[in-house]
């Protein structure tokens, strides 16, 4: 039984040619983001924290090849070979975002840079190129790059994509030990992973969400207090009691997370003995809650 709020429709459709133009917009905006981190923090510090961009940047120190070329002489191989070992997945979101990283850290390659203490540009190059990947991925693109080696891996390997990714952004930050310093590597570990965390809060954002399940012996009066007073829909789901084996409905709302205290004194107010488990979502679409684009 699902009761509430009526779920309102996209923004934008999911296919059509306002979807494709605003994710291109977002894969231009990405990279632009990106480009801007590296070039103001993670390249005059030596920060190669994995990735096409990484290795741009000890080709750069041994080298001094531009990275924007070296970035390119990578990255439009590795597209043509997902292209023909991947499949067709690799389409113009990829070639976007391919091509623009590059042509945009050519551009602004003088820009002045803010920092020279490392421990900083690892921070805030993590914190920028999480932002501007995440911007990519929500426009559901992509730049390319070791990203495709590690999905060769995955397919021909077997093994997950969450390790093919570290066993390739790993080599470079090992490489970088060798090449530059291992200081500097241990900088990149900290952009690394602060680029993780940014592209995941980017990707699912940054409101918290509850989802509780409440077992009571005054379901009904407990269904009303919450479409009523708390304004929320929710879910009976079917459940058996296992030391009883009777059948028991589970009744499931999923609150915002300054919700959370109001939830419990309604659900006390009628049923003091209730049986109430409240845990975080990672993410919750329509409903009342956040609208896909």
């Amino acid at each position: 039984m699902q009761t509430g709020r009526v779920r309102r429709k996209p923004l934008i459709p999911i296919d059509g040619p306002g979807r494709n133009a605003v994710d291109a917009l977002l894969i231009v905006l990405g990279s632009f983001i990106t480009a801007v981190a590296f070039n103001l923090f993670l390249l005059p510090n030596r920060i190669a924290s994995g990735g096409v961009s990484g290795l741009s940047i000890i080709i750069e120190a041994w080298f001094g090849i531009e990275p924007a070329f070296s970035q390119w002489l990578f990255n439009i191989p590795l597209f043509i070979a997902g292209v023909v070992f991947l499949g067709r997945q690799y389409g113009v979101r990829t070639l976007i975002g391919t091509v623009c990283l590059p042509l945009l850290i050519y551009l602004t390659r003088d820009w002045p840079v803010p920092t020279a203490n490392p421990l900083l540009a690892s921070l805030y190059g993590g914190i920028g190129v999480g932002l501007g990947l995440g911007i990519v991925f929500r426009g559901r693109g992509s730049t390319g790059g070791l990203s495709i080696v590690a999905q060769l891996l995955q397919k021909y390997t077997g093994l997950s994509l969450s390790l093919c990714v570290m066993l390739t952004d790993g080599t470079v930050i090992v490489l970088a030990g060798f090449t530059l310093s291992i200081e500097n590597a241990l900088y990149a570990l900290i952009g690394l992973y602060v680029t993780g965390k940014v592209i995941d809060a980017v990707e699912m954002g940054l409101g918290y969400t509850k989802v509780a399940y409440i077992i009571s012996d005054k379901r009904e009066e407990v269904t009303e207090v919450i479409l009523r007073d708390l304004d929320r829909g929710l879910t009976e789901l079917s459940g058996r009691g296992g030391y009883t084996g009777e059948s028991r409905p589970v009744l499931m709302v999923v609150i915002g997370q300054s919700e959370t205290s109001r939830l419990k004194t309604l659900v006390r107010s009628v049923d003091p003995g209730a049986f109430v488990v409240i845990s975080n979502a990672q993410e919750v679409l329509g409903e009342g809650f956040k609208i896909q684009m």
